[in-house]
């Protein structure tokens, strides 16, 4: 047992130190060697497509075999649209302006003295995250982007697929003016591994994890790293009474069904009790000829024989499946109170045509983006313009929604004078 602990802290250990000498590489590289390092990888995973394919073709029978759930195989699922999307999601990267030397603020002082606040590199960035393997591909393209090593620690769902796509990054970056060891996978997926990656103080500047309520919550209760929390999606749409029937019914169903596994899709719909009592039902049946499982309060069960009734679990649960929970609310202010009771602070929807009730809504309801008449679907990087993501950040520190380019710095202050001293 001791030796393989040995073994265990060997490879991270050994990678942090790596990362960390390649960080101090990165930050003199110029903006157009690391977008040649990016279009070089975009080539690469076109390039590696059937052998990408064919890794990503074992960790899906390995799942099939360990039961897991056709809402957990499509999050690791890679086919060649999503490895073009991967690909094609690189080339946007590039184009966006680069973040790092931008000049925040500037003060002149009275003695002739230059204070200037820019953004630099944070360092290294650890990620942490459970299935789906284009966060491999995010979470480096990003950092590199951005001047950051990163150390990535994918889990066994999608072991085969990451060492691929990291193979095709080293493969790439082997071309270019970009340190290859800038990108480092943690091969070994088991918790202790994980245990030593949450306190890598001496090699890591932040640590994300992206995934389930519990990895998360296991990363902030045991991180001696500072982290960036990337909080689950119980996410809601609530049907206020001034809300359009067509409208509600088509953001519902996309909201629900357009993609059901990924975090910004909803998993509660609460109604107002009087369009409930004009449409509920049929919004209801539309969502149950589409396989939607419904848990529903005491008057959905009335309304619908199908439903099951919901419990507070029910309330919390971020499904990411067919399955939806119902609630019958009497106004707005119960709307905003169950969602900062239960959500998760990620997205939240409101659908009226109240202005009033939009902004007592978008400004009472605590959760990174807030939306009115719009799907919660586009809580998502590229749809907010900033290419990839690597994560969405619930909490209020640092970054919160959508996390790009610019959540990826830091700030340094340089100073330069002719000779000024303080009195």
């Amino acid at each position: 047992m001791e030796l393989k602990e040995n073994m265990l802290a060997s490879e991270v250990v050994a990678k942090g130190k790596l990362a960390l000498k390649a960080s101090r590489e990165l930050v003199s590289k110029s903006t157009e060697e690391k977008n040649r390092a990016l279009d070089l990888i975009s080539e690469q995973l076109l390039k590696d497509k059937d052998d990408i394919l064919t890794e990503n073709q074992k960790d899906l029978q390995a799942g099939r075999e360990r039961g897991l759930s056709e809402a957990v195989l499509d999050r690791i699922m890679l086919n060649e649209k999503r490895i073009k999307d991967m690909s094609h999601a690189i080339k946007l990267l590039i184009d966006l302006k680069d973040p790092i030397g931008e000049t925040l603020e500037s003060i002149e002082k009275e003695n002739g003295m230059t204070i200037r606040k820019k953004r630099v590199p944070i360092g290294v960035i650890g990620m942490i995250y459970e299935a789906r393997p284009n966060v491999t591909i995010d979470a480096a393209t990003l950092s590199l982007k951005t001047g950051n090593a990163v150390i990535l620690r994918g889990s066994s769902s999608a072991k085969y697929s990451n060492l691929s796509l990291v193979r095709s990054i080293h493969e790439a970056l082997g071309r270019s003016a970009i340190p290859v060891d800038a990108v480092q996978l943690i091969e070994d997926t088991s918790r202790e591994t994980a245990k030593e990656l949450f306190q890598l103080n001496d090699y890591l500047d932040v640590l994300i994890p992206r995934g389930g309520k519990q990895l998360i919550e296991t990363v902030i209760r045991e991180s001696t790293v500072p982290v960036i929390e990337t909080g689950a999606g119980n996410c809601h749409v609530y049907i206020d009474e001034f809300a359009d029937r067509t409208m509600a019914e088509n953001i519902v169903l996309n909201a629900k069904l357009q993609r059901p596994s990924v975090c910004n899709a909803i998993e509660t719909v609460l109604i107002q009790t009087d369009w409930f009592i004009k449409h509920g039902v049929e919004l209801l049946e539309k969502l149950r000829q589409n396989n939607v499982e419904i848990y529903g309060d005491k008057a959905v069960c009335e309304a619908l024989l199908e439903a099951k009734e919901a419990d507070v679990s029910d309330w919390a649960a971020e499904y990411l499946a067919l399955t939806v929970s119902v609630k019958v609310v009497k106004d707005v202010d119960e709307a905003i109170q169950h969602i900062n009771e239960y959500g998760t602070k990620h997205s939240e929807a409101i659908i009226t045509a109240s202005d009033e009730n939009a902004q007592k809504f978008l400004t009472g309801v605590d959760a990174s983006t807030v939306y009115h008449n719009v799907s919660t679907r586009f809580t998502d990087g590229f749809e907010f313009g900033y290419g990839a993501e690597i994560g969405i950040s619930t909490q209020k520190l640092h970054a919160r929604g959508p996390m790009g380019l610019n959540a990826l710095t830091s700030t340094k202050f340089f100073v330069t004078g002719d000779g000024q001293i303080r009195e």
